[in-house]
């Protein structure tokens, strides 16, 4: 097998088309050039940084909020403190981290898998980062003033419908739903991109497993999110205009916001989890030297995923007072959704074990990730059960099953992507051996910071307590999991480290160091602007194996439908076999996706502090934009 992945032919096919194509997609430089590009690597780039950023902001978090516990009856934090930080940490990892960390994986990786040149929509894209950005920004704005959420990740009324802590809850509302937008029109993008912007030759059968757990996250995305839009929408007119939605006493009802947050919050936990699986199944071929055993059963198990996580919501509320023949229901589906993440479990055992393994720090961490799944999926098939849920519920056996699903599912897999696709997003080679201290040092740290939180949650330990009395038997186990934290903390500074290092010194990487199946391989390190500068034909599910897809980018090397040298195009095929249909004109870079998110993050804050004649302005300013944006279409003469 080659290491290069690139046969001799096609350099000097890219050399001559590549000149033009340079030529053809340089963009602006400078400032302007970063406000108002359209690529999808850069916005991909922009998507992991930023989400790195506020995963270190609530990392930091997390180590203040585990030495707050670390010994019985501690005064490091007072508990207004306490709430606004264990709030905005859960609220960061999840709607600001995990997500958009994975959607920026997919904004640079995606067209490069299915053999295209960028986004189906560039500049709803680039529109989706600047919202997700600005609104992250938005919320941590509160915490210096004292003004973060406090109510907890799931802001549970009737404690989020108190009007003494108005404001704190108001950026809840209003910062979840302004991100939603972000979450929304990214979904679509991909939906469209992967249906419609395939490879010629690529069908839905030969689409990389990770484009398909990317296309079902975003349907799943579509459909999740009106829920919980609806409830903040709800709870901020209950708080600002006096509805009285979710207060009993007027006929509202205080368990319909857990209806709604939890048909959108258990959806979450698979769109969270699902591209991560999907990040899994890229590594585990590529370093087990074999295709991946059962693509279509992972498929369908990916699928299968996405339509039953819309049945299992309620069993979060098994103390709420639900019917017999409710929770029977939900403990059905609960169980039942196991099944498709073991199918995938045994597809990646039987992979390697067919194989012949390689071990790099990216198969360290997918290692370690299909523990660590392992025992949430355990401790998740627990919860299904009625009454052990209901002996456990709110106690930190749920946070420590909550961590292993979501740290152990989602940022293992992270990490494990980072290690694999470093060298192509950025062209440069990471040091091996610092990256298995670095597995080490983060699953040490992992596993001694979440796993004693089973035994304190079993020994009564509630969960978002802020301190605690000695005697109660859980004074070993939270000085166990603060230790974990730091180390867990170390760890992921090395990592760091390795990343920063590898930029600044680290060797030049080929095209393809690793051996791999899947077509971003096939293209330069870092890729071109263009991404390819012939379009390929897709011969198999492993185009980079099958010694036939490569050769058609010499093919087609003369021919403009391939090539498209003369301005920025793209190949749209048909959705289900990836037939050729024809050439598309692109749009290209533009401020008006920066000036819109502008003008809805000025709407927020002055809705935030009732400033209502600057909402009407901004609101106009930026239905003004919007509307300018879709008028001048590619192609259209302005």
């Amino acid at each position: 097998m080659s290491t290069s992945g690139v046969l001799p032919e096609r350099r000097i096919a890219e050399q001559t088309v590549g000149a033009v194509l340079d030529e053809t997609w340089e963009e602006e430089p400078g400032l302007k050039g970063w406000i108002t590009t359209v690529n999808h690597k850069r916005i991909g780039r922009r998507y992991l940084v930023t989400a790195g950023l506020f995963f270190t902001l609530s990392g930091i978090q997390a180590v203040v909020l585990r030495t707050q516990l670390i010994t019985p009856n501690n005064q490091f934090l007072d508990p207004e403190w306490y709430n606004q930080l264990f709030t905005l940490h859960g609220t960061t990892m999840i709607f600001w981290f995990v997500t958009p960390m994975l959607f920026g994986f997919g904004n640079f990786f995606l067209p490069l898998m299915i053999g295209t040149r960028d986004m189906a929509f560039p500049r709803m894209n680039a529109f989706s980062y600047w919202v997700f950005m600005m609104s992250g920004l938005l919320i941590f704005a509160s915490l210096p003033f004292q003004m973060a959420p406090n109510a907890g990740w799931f802001n549970y009324v009737p404690l989020s419908g108190d009007y003494q802590q108005q404001i704190n809850i108001e950026f809840y509302t209003l910062g979840v739903a302004f991100l939603g937008v972000s979450t929304t029109v990214g979904a679509i993008n991909f939906i469209v991109t992967a249906l419609k912007m395939r490879a010629p030759g690529m069908s839905l059968a030969r689409m990389p497993i990770y484009v398909w757990s990317v296309v079902a996250t975003s349907f799943m995305v579509v459909f999740a999110l009106p829920p919980l839009n609806l409830a903040n929408f709800m709870l901020f007119m209950d708080l600002r205009f006096g509805t009285k939605f979710f207060d009993p006493a007027a006929g509202g009802d205080v368990v319909l916001w857990q209806h709604l947050f939890w048909l959108f919050g258990h959806p979450d936990v698979y769109i969270i989890v699902l591209p991560a699986l999907g990040i899994i199944s890229s590594i585990i071929p590529t370093f087990s030297r074999r295709a991946i055993m059962a693509y279509p059963l992972i498929v369908f198990a990916t699928v299968g995923t996405a339509i039953i996580a819309f049945g299992v919501w309620a069993h979060h509320m098994y103390a709420v007072g639900l019917s017999n023949v409710s929770m029977t229901f939900f403990a059905a589906a609960t169980l039942t959704i196991t099944i498709p993440s073991g199918i995938q479990m045994v597809a990646w055992v039987g992979t390697m074990l067919a194989g012949r393994i390689v071990i790099t720090p990216a198969m360290l961490y997918a290692f370690g990730f299909i523990a660590a799944f392992m025992i949430g999926g355990v401790t998740g098939v627990m919860f299904g059960v009625v009454g052990f849920d209901q002996q456990v519920t709110d106690s930190y056996f749920v946070v420590a099953h909550f961590h292993y699903v979501l740290f152990g599912g989602a940022v293992l897999p992270i990490l494990a992507g980072l290690f694999y696709w470093w060298p192509k997003m950025t062209g440069r080679m990471t040091s091996p051996k610092a990256g298995y201290w670095s597995f080490g040092l983060v699953f040490f740290g992992f596993n001694l910071l979440f796993f004693p939180m089973h035994i304190s949650g079993l020994l009564g330990m509630p969960r978002r307590i802020y301190t605690y009395d000695d005697g109660l038997g859980w004074t070993v186990w939270n000085f166990a999991s603060t230790i974990g934290s730091y180390v867990l903390g170390v760890g992921l500074l090395l990592t760091l480290g390795i990343f920063a290092h590898s930029l600044l010194r680290g060797p030049r990487a080929p095209d393809d160091p690793w051996g791999s199946n899947t077509l971003e391989w096939a293209t330069g390190s870092p890729p071109k602007a263009y991404n390819f500068p012939v379009v390929p034909t897709v011969h198999s599910a492993n185009p980079m194996w099958d010694g036939q897809t490569l050769t058609t980018m010499e093919t087609y090397r003369h021919d403009e439908q391939r090539t498209m040298t003369e301005e920025h195009m793209s190949v749209r095929t048909s959705e289900l076999d990836g037939r050729f249909e024809m050439t598309m004109l692109m749009p290209e870079e533009s401020p008006l996706p920066f000036i819109v998110a502008l003008c809805i993050l000025a709407t927020v804050t002055s809705l935030l502090f009732s400033v209502y004649f600057l909402v009407g302005i901004f609101a106009a300013l930026g239905t003004a934009a919007l509307a300018y944006w879709l008028w001048h279409r590619p192609g259209v003469e302005e």
